[in-house]
């Protein structure tokens, strides 16, 4: 077992390339400090529009207590974080899903909501890359286990293969943190680099990388 500085320092590659990639920030934490909760996923089941239609997201993923014992399995993790260009507007934001959602929301309102989703998924589709190129450099540079996952769910395909059950982008497509338990408000939290609620001015999405 290996000091914490030691780890920091052993990793310390992989967080500046994070940094030359574009990212706000980020950090090298030991995986226990990963936070999971079973109820996480709850939240995909009961607030997700997405919940069951693609295949890196809930019911799809390793439940909470199956990802616990694969996080075991790994030694430490790197939380990135960036910067959406969404805009949150005050007005909307802790209503966002009704706005953006409901046929009669006020028409300002539904432009506004709608706006936000479309330059929030612009920035969380630009983000998957940065995070497989990490994952590429900790393989390349021996830890061949490293996995990335993302923020946000996939939108690879227009139409995930649900009904074929299998994914048409495997290279590509990751699983969100969140999709397996991971609470990363908490764990962001723990690690010093926490995450706003509510969202105010730009978002600060964030992603990890499990190594080896």
């Amino acid at each position: 077992m290996i000091s914490e500085s030691n780890e920091i320092r052993e990793f310390a590659f992989l967080r500046q390339k994070a940094l030359d990639l574009g990212a706000l920030d980020a950090k090298v934490i030991p995986t226990t400090d990963v936070i999971v909760e079973n109820r996480v996923p709850l939240k995909c089941r009961a607030g997700c529009i997405g919940y069951g239609k693609k295949l890196t997201c809930p019911p799809y993923v390793p439940t909470p207590d199956e990802f616990r014992k694969i996080l075991a399995e790994y030694r430490v993790a790197l939380l990135v974080k960036f910067t959406s260009p969404a805009i949150a507007d005050p007005e909307v934001i802790c209503s966002i899903y009704k706005y953006w959602l409901d046929p009669d929301a006020p028409a300002d309102q539904k432009e506004k909501a709608t706006l936000f989703w479309q330059d929030y998924f612009v920035g969380s589709k630009d983000c998957a890359p940065i995070m497989l190129e990490l994952e590429k450099t900790a393989f390349n540079a021996g830890y061949t286990l490293a996995l990335a996952f993302v923020n946000g769910s996939c939108r690879l395909c227009e139409t995930c293969n649900v009904k074929g059950g299998i994914c048409l982008h495997p290279t590509q497509a990751r699983i969100p943190e969140h999709a397996v338990g991971i609470n990363m408000k908490k764990t962001a939290e723990k690690a010093g680099m926490p995450i706003r609620f509510p969202v105010a001015g730009h978002p600060e999405p964030m992603a990890i990388v499990l190594i080896d």
